[in-house]
């Protein structure tokens, strides 16, 4: 058995052409999703990150603005300027670019977001909402993930699913997500004995760790779906992925790539995001 690559990046593709199809018949209403990111200090990862979701978000027809702050910006003048986003009737999504400089609290600036307008889905109350089944926006990566298994017309309901990592970003979103699509999710972390054990029963399995290689061909059952979230950089910059993909591709049914596997996906949720709050605070279905 060689496993059905899961490509990304044709899915993006494909998923974002609706996107530009709903943006249009938006502003032909008069109204253009527009995404505001804030983006504090000069990593080089963030600003290539961030660059990135401005010219998917123009390339689709919605207006994207970078608000670039200083590194040495006070937590004060960060909360300032998500006010006064916050209040700007023109924007219709805001999503701060993690890591902060560490004079500037990641929480309570996530807290400070309009859950409205909180495209990345971790203000409490929206994260509240996902787990009482309410409408609300769900962080993008795990939104991604459920669509590729979607798209690559994976049945869920009754199976076996491990997540692992427990983190807000993906591990416990996701697991929602799945329970929400009736598979039975068991959460693999640190603390896990076995975990091996565990990984060889699933159906469906889902790494968001950062750790490269970390599930092998010996502990995956055949038929498997791997959903490969890691993205660890080598020493030559080339990302690995948590799943070591050339053997574990052998006894895999699916399987996403490391790069152009989830990451494609991630970004184009937050397209998907910036729409649905346009739509929302325009009372449009």
């Amino acid at each position: 058995m060689v496993a059905k690559l899961l490509d990304g990046k044709q899915i993006a593709k494909d998923y974002r052409q609706g996107l530009k199809d709903q943006v249009e018949v938006l502003k032909s209403k008069g109204y253009t999703p527009k995404l505001s990111v804030i983006l504090v200090g000069n990593d080089g990862a963030s600003q290539s990150y961030v660059r990135s979701k401005k010219k998917a978000a123009e390339k689709i027809g919605m207006i994207s603005e970078i608000v670039h702050l200083s590194e040495d910006t006070s937590e004060e003048d960060v909360l300032s300027e998500l006010e006064r986003l916050n209040n700007d009737d023109s924007v219709s999504g805001i999503l701060v670019q993690v890591p902060l400089p560490k004079q500037v609290s990641e929480q309570k600036v996530l807290e400070a977001i309009n859950p409205e307008k909180d495209v990345d889905g971790f203000h409490p109350s929206n994260i509240g909402k996902l787990y009482i089944d309410e409408q609300t926006f769900v962080p993008c990566t795990p939104l991604g993930i459920m669509e590729i298994l979607k798209h690559a017309d994976i049945d869920i309901e009754g199976k076996n699913a491990v997540v692992i990592g427990r983190s807000h970003i993906v591990g416990q979103p996701v697991s929602k997500l799945l329970l929400q699509q009736n598979a039975t999710v068991t959460i693999l972390h640190s603390r896990s004995k076995d975990m091996a054990s565990f990984i060889k029963e699933a159906d469906i399995v889902v790494s968001a760790v950062g750790k490269p290689e970390l599930v092998t061909k010996d502990m995956v059952k055949e038929g498997a779906v791997i959903i490969d979230v890691g993205n660890t950089p080598d020493e030559n910059g080339k990302l690995k992925g948590d799943v070591a993909f050339d053997e574990v591709k052998e006894v895999a049914s699916a399987i996403t790539p490391v790069p152009g596997g989830v990451g494609p996906l991630t970004i184009t949720m937050v397209l998907n995001n910036t729409l649905l709050a346009e739509k929302m605070r325009r009372g449009i279905e």
